[in-house]
């Protein structure tokens, strides 16, 4: 803990005042700002960004072939119409974002290079006071601000997540995570082993195998994979008809909205066949001789993990053409040419990508205080996944697990901008959320059920989040569906808001 978090404010400039304090120009923090400079006109709003500029994820990941695994009818906002291919790069999603924050003048809001220390919270001024550096500067900048919009992801974009296996050190070759990808590598002719199964590894494999020798997807446990064209067929009709691109927005979201959350049903009512349905679709690419069952059928039923799309199923040709193959296996140990497997086989590597996962990052790594006091987030209780107990004029923006981040991050806009609005309807400065008599005996519960959804970076990191309750206002359910009608008709004047 930093001196300054435990510090109501600060001793060495005057701070700046705002209204709201948004944290991460990502995609959840530019459809923040887009929401407030809407819906709230004469907001006065800083964004702060700790990178050298917008786009979060999409700048941070650089590796070969970064694409989404979410399609960008639904991770586009909903107020601009996506009119490219549903499954984007980096750079389509970026050129995107780049054109929301141009046309709505956004970009006199957002200030880059700025990292934040601590954030403390006084009731006697009803503000936060943001402390941060500017990176490229070392200038100390320090902000006062009535609210504060969390909006800076979910994981740490300085470093990914790596085991530590025996020998690594011994490794003669390159070993590189996929989030500090080197600018400029040169794989030509090498041989290349991608350890992990995600979206990640998925994308990085086929997209090396052209210039690489050979490239291995060196995985510990399988992982579900679906497939299907790059295109959405209802979208390149209504195009063909001329129809407005605002409409195909809509219908084409809503449609692949409902067909997201019945295949979601489908896991938990019958996933033996929807398991059947994949593997099938997998063996039509790889052949009836392909050992499918130790390679790509796990051992939990769908959707307990992430599912990756795999866009016109490039993974599967590569590996059907023989330029990738899969090694399902354990690691022994790292040496000088390679990977020893706990099989007895050996992988021949010059260069290992680690592409295990990322360290979950609550609330940015920033030291927060409320009233001089260090705050846990862990020992709080949150408010449909996006307010916590016990913590003033706050909202955290943490989207789907199963369906397009940025549909919660429209709806969690369209809530802040409520609430403001509410709050200066009654003259209030202060807002937070409270257990309600009926909940004081409610059952305390970990962020998310692991029987329900388990993947590592979670599991890893559940001991860092808060407590969820029993009842649905006190946890974030991951069902979308429900939340799109549940959001707007939250009661503002409920007992769980407390307002001074």
């Amino acid at each position: 803990m930093s001196e300054a978090a435990t510090l109501e404010r600060p001793t060495t400039r005057p701070a700046e005042q705002v209204d709201v304090l948004i944290v991460g120009a990502g995609i959840s923090g530019v459809g923040g700002a887009y929401h407030l400079k809407t819906q709230r006109p004469g907001t006065s709003f800083v964004v702060l960004e700790s990178q050298e500029t917008f786009g979060g994820t999409w700048w941070t990941h650089k590796y070969p072939g970064i694409r989404s695994d979410s399609d960008l009818h639904t991770f586009g906002y909903r107020f601009k119409p996506w009119t490219g291919t549903p499954i984007a790069t980096a750079d389509e999603i970026r050129k995107y974002m780049g054109d929301v924050i141009e046309e709505n003048g956004l970009d006199r809001h957002i200030r880059y290079n700025h990292r934040i220390s601590s954030a403390s919270w006084s009731s006697a001024e009803n503000r936060w006071t943001i402390e941060a550096t500017r990176t490229d500067t070392g200038e100390p900048v320090v902000i006062s601000a009535r609210f504060l919009w969390m909006c800076q992801g979910y994981y740490r974009h300085s470093e990914g997540y790596t085991p530590e296996w025996a020998g690594m050190d011994r490794f003669k070759g390159r070993i590189i995570h996929p989030q500090t990808w080197p600018e400029g590598l040169d794989y030509t002719g090498k041989r290349v082993v991608v350890i992990g199964s995600g979206a990640s590894a998925a994308t990085i494999v086929p997209n090396m195998c052209d210039k690489a020798a050979h490239v291995v997807m060196l995985q510990r446990t399988p992982t579900y994979f679906r497939t299907g064209r790059n295109a959405i067929e209802i979208a390149e009709e209504l195009r063909a008809l001329q129809v407005d691109e605002h409409w195909i927005h809509e219908i084409v979201r809503r449609k692949i909205l409902l067909e997201q959350s019945k295949f979601t049903d489908r896991c938990f009512a019958e996933p033996e066949k929807v398991k059947a349905e994949m593997l099938a679709n997998l063996r039509s690419i790889l052949g009836p001789d392909y050992d499918l069952d130790r390679h790509f059928t796990p051992d939990y039923r769908p959707w307990r993990q992430r599912i990756a799309f795999v866009p016109d199923a490039d993974l599967f040709h590569g590996i059907a053409s023989g330029k990738a193959s899969v090694v399902t296996d354990e690691i022994e140990t790292f040496d000088e040419g390679g990977i020893q497997l706990k099989s007895g086989q050996h992988l021949d590597a010059d260069i290992i990508v680690t592409a295990t996962g990322f360290h979950l990052n609550v609330l940015g790594d920033i030291d927060f205080a409320v009233d001089g006091k260090p705050l846990a987030f862990h020992d709080t209780v949150t408010y449909r996944g996006m307010m916590f107990t016990g913590v003033p004029n706050m909202v955290w923006v943490f989207g789907y697990f199963r369906a397009s981040w940025t549909l919660r991050a429209d709806l969690v806009g369209d809530f802040v901008c409520r609430l403001l609005g509410h709050m200066q309807e009654k003259g209030a400065e202060r807002v937070e959320v409270a257990l309600r008599p009926e909940d004081r005996d409610m059952p305390l519960l970990p962020w998310i059920d692991p029987e329900n959804f388990n993947p590592g970076y979670l599991m890893r990191g559940m001991h860092l989040l808060p407590k969820r309750g029993a009842k649905p206002e006190w946890q974030h359910t991951q069902d979308y569906w429900a939340e799109k009608d549940i959001f707007p008709a939250i009661d503002l004047d409920g007992a769980e808001f407390v307002y001074k």
